[in-house]
């Protein structure tokens, strides 16, 4: 209808053109960052890797926190194409009640038809609450069902301040969260790297073309490695944004809640995401080259036993002691069969500086049968037997 593409234009070009300044991150030296220059009222800054807490301002404080409610319905729809319950290429029917929604939409009618992956896009891009609720209807069969199963996602990720009544994030009674949580879920649903085709979108267009989106997250013009995620504005929650960056193999998470307008949110979480790229570093350890393939074992039917060191964490740590890491490997005195593989049998702990990062453990690769006289005769009479 001719009224809906008057209404898309304007909405785009008023988007386009409230764009601003804002830190674009290439030359901060900050090595600290006082709270009271965050003007949010509740903020947060997280390794994404090790999920540490490199920031926080009120962060536990329990808040409204409007369409960021989308991140944890973004994760439970790329559970689901995970899971092959739903496919990209699906056709996603509005119902009534998801036409119905107010606030940021894309318009839909009830009957009208668009794809799973259209649905994504408008809900990651436009922050549309018809198509938020147009997916929930099509994995769980009702908002009430996703929801529920929202809740239970936040239960399991261990978001003890939040507790979802939608999912698209307007306001609503008991609709809450705080920065930390949405961290949290944040950090879960950019596991989902798929989730980056969408977060990193600037403009797209929707209906063969007829209705044009713009990404409500501005500091994808404007900020040096972003990569989304969500943004979110009520009159209960203010501004709010959760900004997910990367550079040099270190991810970040920022999160701001509670601003007085979006240009505070952008600010803010430049902000932040400008103090942690100055002042930290991601480290993924590497196994040592010196570690031993085996380990001498007594009394067993073999005198060695291979070994194992999955070394699989992130971690991250101040620059200057990000340039001084050091290990050190120790084994398992004096190992005497029998071995069970799994077995414990020494430990690698790895260093930035004086402080520890974390240890792994070396394990048994195999099992090592203890040498008893039954198992020498057993021998014995193979080897008579193999001429």
């Amino acid at each position: 209808m001719l009224w809906k593409k008057i209404i898309s234009f304007a909405v785009c070009s008023a988007i386009l053109g409230s764009l601003f300044f804002v830190s674009s991150g290439n030359g901060i030296s900050a090595k600290a960052l006082e709270t009271d220059s965050i003007k949010s009222p509740a903020a947060l800054l997280m390794d994404a890797d090790s999920g540490k807490v490199l920031f926080e301002k009120n962060a536990h404080d329990v808040r409204c926190c409007a369409s960021i409610t989308k991140v944890m319905t973004l994760l439970l729809v790329m559970e689901a194409l995970d899971d092959g319950k739903i496919k990209l290429d699906d056709i996603v029917t509005s119902s009534a009640h998801a036409a119905s929604m107010g606030g940021s939409d894309i318009w839909l009618e009830e009957g009208e038809q668009m794809t799973v992956d259209d649905m994504i896009k408008a809900t990651a891009v436009a922050s549309a609450n018809d198509a938020a609720v147009a997916l929930a209807e099509f994995i769980s069969g009702t908002e009430d069902s996703f929801v529920a199963e929202m809740n239970e996602k936040a239960k399991q990720l261990g978001m003890k301040e939040t507790v979802f009544k939608n999912c698209n994030g307007l306001d609503e009674e008991g609709h809450v969260t705080s920065a930390y949580d949405v961290a949290v879920m944040s950090r879960e649903l950019i596991k989902h790297k798929k989730i980056f085709d969408y977060t990193s979108i600037w403009m797209d267009e929707l209906r063969d073309g007829k209705t044009q989106i713009v990404n409500t997250n501005k500091l994808l013009k404007s900020y040096k490695g972003i990569t989304g995620l969500k943004t979110g504005t009520t009159s209960q929650a203010g501004a709010c944004i959760s900004a997910t960056a990367e550079r040099d193999g270190l991810s970040l998470i920022a999160v701001a809640l509670g601003c007085d307008n979006g240009k505070q949110r952008f600010a803010d979480a430049a902000s932040i995401l400008d103090y942690g790229f100055a002042n930290f570093a991601g480290i993924k350890p590497e196994t040592p080259p010196d570690l031993l393939k085996e380990l001498a074992v007594t009394s067993g039917m073999k005198n060695t036993v291979n070994i194992n060191c999955n070394i699989d964490e992130s971690y991250v740590c101040p620059k200057g002691d990000a340039e001084k890491i050091s290990y050190k490997i120790s084994y398992k005195d004096n190992i005497e069969a029998p071995v069970t593989k799994g077995d414990i049998l020494g430990k690698v702990k790895y260093y930035a500086g004086d402080k520890e990062l974390g240890e792994f453990d070396i394990t048994a690769a195999e099992d090592v049968e203890e040498m008893t006289f039954m198992s020498l005769a057993e021998l014995l009479l193979k080897s008579l037997f193999t001429y």
